[in-house]
């Protein structure tokens, strides 16, 4: 079973840098999209960024211009560079892959990443 890890959460002051990294553990086949999401306490889980198969990009109002999100194509990686955190940001952050599968296709998640931002 091919599992999302990631990597690179932390304890950050605002105003600080975090970059979050995603891999498979294996080979998970053609990607559709991989994306970012976020969860904090007593709020619903929100998309932070996506990135297509071709590259395009869509964020939330509240990071753009903050956060970048890129992919690796070669490695099935993708990354989230957070500048400028806030501590509304504060959340645990998921990656989340669409692949293609006979008929559809199917969601990964991984494990979560903690994410607190002091003020």
């Amino acid at each position: 079973q091919v599992q999302l890890v990631e990597s690179g959460g932390g304890l950050v002051q605002a105003g600080g840098s975090l970059r979050l990294s995603c891999a498979p553990s294996g080979n998970i086949g053609s990607i559709i999209a991989m994306g970012w999401y976020r969860q904090a306490p007593g709020k619903e889980r929100e998309l932070v960024a996506s990135i297509s198969s071709g590259g395009s990009t869509n964020y939330a109002a509240s990071v753009k211009g903050r956060f970048t999100i890129s992919r690796d194509n070669a490695k099935n990686t993708v990354d989230l560079q957070m500048n400028s955190l806030k501590p509304e940001d504060t959340a645990v952050y998921n990656c989340n892959f669409r692949v293609f599968r006979y008929g559809g296709s199917r969601d990964y998640w991984g494990q979560g990443t903690q994410v607190t931002v002091s003020s």
